[in-house]
């Protein structure tokens, strides 16, 4: 015959079927779809980060481009009107001006004129074909065209312009006697020139430059005097 369990073997069963329950009711199970879910989410950060880093480049390349382009249009880039000079006047053939008698139409009187144009550039000016007039008491007696050329970065280019006086016209001024008993004839030159400034393609300006020239012609010193210039330049 089995022996009857004692009061004491049946509680501890209890006590161990209850522990066991307890056990298994705090087991964490990770559901599959849970885990999916949180690796979406830790890959949409890597992108959104991803994502900022790469905008920041592009915000801080445009912004460095901008500035270099700023620096350069303020320093190389940047348009320098070209300065044009008169240096030296002379008159061919002045002295027939001293004897009223000898002048007639058929003398050759020819003015000749040592101009400058300085590029203030880092680029080439390039001109066309320059004209200068020469004026007497408003009235153009001459006229002469320099031919095309370059002045090239940062330097200055001379020009002999020589502009042949129209004797007949000035035979014509009514006012011719009296300076030429004066000894003094006031003379005026306008010259022109236009031209454009090209750097690399990228900027390109047209550029127009006028200088008027008031002198006063010395007969009995024989030389041009008291040459006065004003020049005006456009962009």
């Amino acid at each position: 015959m089995s022996q009857p369990q004692s009061p004491n073997s049946s509680i501890a069963s209890t006590n161990d079927q209850a522990r066991f329950l307890a056990q298994g009711s705090h087991r964490i199970y990770i559901n599959s779809d849970d885990k999916n879910i949180t690796m979406e989410l830790h890959k949409k950060k890597q992108r959104r980060r991803r994502c900022i880093k790469c905008c920041g480049c592009c915000i801080a390349t445009i912004l460095l481009l901008v500035v270099i382009m700023l620096v350069l249009g303020f320093t190389i880039f940047r348009v320098h009107e070209p300065s044009i000079r008169m240096n030296s006047v002379k008159i061919d053939g002045i002295n027939y001006l001293n004897t009223p008698t000898t002048l007639q139409p058929n003398v050759n009187l020819t003015v000749s004129a040592d101009v400058s144009v300085k590029n203030r550039n880092s680029m080439s000016f390039k001109f066309n074909e320059a004209t200068t007039s020469l004026f007497y008491d408003d009235v153009a007696i001459g006229e002469a065209l320099t031919p095309p050329g370059t002045t090239k970065a940062r330097r200055t280019l001379r020009m002999n312009v020589t502009v042949e006086i129209m004797v007949e016209k000035l035979l014509r001024i009514p006012r011719l006697g009296s300076d030429l008993k004066s000894g003094e004839l006031p003379v005026s030159t306008y010259t022109i020139i236009n031209g454009r400034i090209n750097m690399l393609n990228i900027i390109k300006k047209n550029i127009e430059v006028e200088m008027n020239c008031n002198m006063m012609v010395d007969l009995r010193n024989q030389y041009v005097r008291d040459i006065d210039c004003k020049k005006n330049v456009s962009l």
